[in-house]
C-alpha cells in the first residue's frame, strides 16, 4: 500500500489517539494527530475517534474550531472516518447526560441502551452485515469486534446502516453515506477485522488523492 495520502487525526480531548494512529500506521498510512483547524482541514482523510462522553467531546471540538472544519472537510467530500464516540458525533443529538447537540452530519439521535441491559456494553460482539460497502471489504458476516459503550445510535435514515449488532435488540453498529463512514466499535482493539477495515479506509483515502 502506498503513503502518498496524510491522514489527519481529530483531537477532540477525549479518547486514546496513540493507539489510532499505531493502527493506521501499521496497515500503512501516514497518520498526524491534530487540534488545529487548519491542519484538520488539509488532511487527506480525517479520522475523528473518541471515548467518554459526548458532551465533553462536542464542547472540545466547538471550543477549538474543529466543529467547523469537520463540516469543511465533508462538505468538500474528503473520505472521513468517525470511530466509537466520534460516530456519535456525527449525529443530531445525544441523551447522555443531558441533551447536547451534535454535528448533525447524520439524521438521528444518540440514548442509552434500555435498562435491564448490561452497561456499557463491553467485549466482544458480531457485526451482521445489511449491505455491501468498501469499508467492510474483506469482512465476514457474522465477524467479532471489540465494544466498550453505554449509549448507542437510533439512525432516522435507516439506508445509512451498513451492519447491525445484537444488544437486548439490534442497534446500528456501522454507518455509511457518500464520503463518510462510522462504527461504533474499536478497530485498533478488534485485532485482525479491525485492521482490515482500516486497511479499507486507507485505500479509499488513497484511490480518492490518486483520482483527483
Amino acid at each position: 500500500m502506498g503513503t502518498s495520502s496524510r491522514i489527519v487525526i481529530v483531537d477532540a480531548g477525549v479518547g486514546n489517539l496513540r493507539s489510532v494512529q499505531k493502527a493506521l500506521e501499521h496497515v500503512g498510512a501516514s497518520a498526524d494527530i491534530s487540534d488545529e483547524p487548519d491542519v484538520v482541514a488539509t488532511g487527506d482523510g480525517v479520522v475523528l475517534p473518541g471515548v467518554g462522553a459526548f458532551g465533553d467531546g462536542i464542547a472540545n471540538l466547538k471550543s477549538r474550531g474543529l466543529d467547523a472544519a469537520v463540516k469543511e472537510v465533508l462538505n468538500r467530500g474528503v473520505p472521513f472516518f468517525g470511530i466509537c464516540v466520534g460516530l456519535q458525533l456525527l449525529f443530531e443529538e445525544s441523551e447522555e447526560m443531558g441533551r447536547h447537540a451534535g454535528l448533525g452530519i447524520f439524521p438521528g439521535r444518540i440514548n442509552r441502551f434500555p435498562a435491564g441491559l448490561t452497561v456499557p456494553h463491553m467485549g466482544w460482539n458480531q457485526i451482521e452485515i445489511q449491505r455491501d460497502s468498501p469499508i467492510l471489504r474483506g469482512i465476514e458476516h457474522g465477524s467479532f469486534v471489540y465494544f466498550a459503550h453505554s449509549y448507542h445510535a437510533v439512525a432516522d435514515d435507516p439506508s445509512i446502516v451498513v451492519a447491525t449488532t445484537e444488544h437486548g435488540s439490534q442497534f446500528p453498529s456501522v454507518f455509511e453515506r457518500n464520503n463518510v463512514w462510522a462504527i461504533q466499535f474499536h478497530p485498533e482493539k478488534s485485532q485482525d477485522v479491525g485492521l482490515q477495515i482500516l486497511h479499507n479506509y486507507v485505500e479509499f483515502v488513497n484511490d480518492s488523492v490518486s483520482s483527483n
